[in-house]
């Protein structure tokens, strides 16, 4: 979480881009918090540890996508 605004919106930075979701169905998150979205909706607020480890498998996964040669 990069910037809390009104009305339970919030900004995120989803690698390097960055949307506006809504925080309507989680209570108590802060700034630089790491939360799961989907659908523009904050659904779980996550600990450092996990976001870290989530992370970094999906840059795992990047790289190995990339070097098999498929698309992502």
């Amino acid at each position: 979480m990069i910037e809390l605004g009104a009305h339970d919106l919030a900004t995120v930075d989803m690698g390097g881009v960055r949307k506006q979701i809504s925080l309507a169905l989680l209570d108590g998150v802060q700034i630089d918090d790491y939360v799961i979205v989907h659908a523009g909706y904050a659904l779980t607020l996550l600990n450092q540890a996990e976001a870290l480890q989530t992370l970094a498998l999906f840059e795992q996964m990047k790289l190995d996508q990339a070097a098999s040669g498929s698309a992502p």
